[in-house]
């Protein structure tokens, strides 16, 4: 299914029966989310040790019978993202917890996994912005894959963009490496930038249920913890 056809809820409640196939895609998708965020939680931290442990648990607590997927539902307030939040910190701290020398934590099975996110502001914002450069980085694999499809001036545009925001090179300075009008440089600029907008509502689209007023709103609102 693709990701016009499908939402996040699509993938997590096949996942939550059972399906290795979208058991495989929650994975791919959200693995580099969880890494992100443990390893910056941590950095510094003898528990960066585990990192590599406590991604594999987040999976085990999703994926087990009866494990937290099968909790998690889509009339909540903010969708996925403070749920598995909530998910991603208790494992941390049963984590902490063990490196601590301490009991382990135990938590109820039917807790509210939402109210565990409420706390840890600034950790808060460290998963916000993980989720954000993980959404900003699917949306450019969107483009990209789209480009190589399309060709010609479709892939130039992706490569523009990575000039500009991973190189940090002027408009000016390519247009001379490419030996073109600037004029033209910035006319395919903002042609790659709307592009990039497309793949983006589309993404934040299969993350974020809601209008496209919504979902708008929510790109612009993510924007801002985009590194």
């Amino acid at each position: 299914m693709s990701i016009s056809q499908s939402t996040c809820w699509t993938v997590i409640h096949a996942a939550a029966a059972g399906s290795p196939e979208d058991r495989e895609q929650f994975a791919r998708r959200y693995e580099p989310l969880i890494r992100s965020y443990l390893a910056a939680r941590w950095r510094g931290s003898p528990c960066l040790a585990d990192l590599k442990d406590a991604v594999q648990e987040v999976f085990v607590d999703c994926f087990k019978q009866d494990g937290v997927l099968h909790r998690a539902d889509p009339g909540r307030g903010g969708g996925f993202r403070p749920f598995l939040y909530g998910v991603v910190r208790i494992v941390a701290l049963r984590f902490e917890s063990r490196r601590r020398g301490q009991r382990e934590h135990q938590f109820p099975n039917e807790m509210d996994l939402e109210e565990v996110a409420g706390s840890e502001d600034d950790l808060a914002e460290v998963f916000d912005r993980a989720w954000a450069n993980n959404l900003f980085r699917e949306a450019a694999q969107l483009q990209q894959q789209r480009a190589l499809k399309i060709g010609g001036k479709s892939w130039q545009r992706v490569e523009l963009l990575r000039l500009r925001f991973q190189q940090g090179m002027p408009i000016r300075e390519i247009a001379r490496d490419w030996q073109v009008e600037a004029a033209e440089v910035h006319h395919e600029y903002a042609k790659a930038r709307q592009e990039f907008k497309e793949a983006l509502l589309e993404v934040m689209a299969f993350h974020h249920q809601g209008t496209p007023a919504e979902i708008e709103e929510e790109c612009t609102r993510l924007a801002a913890f985009w590194s």
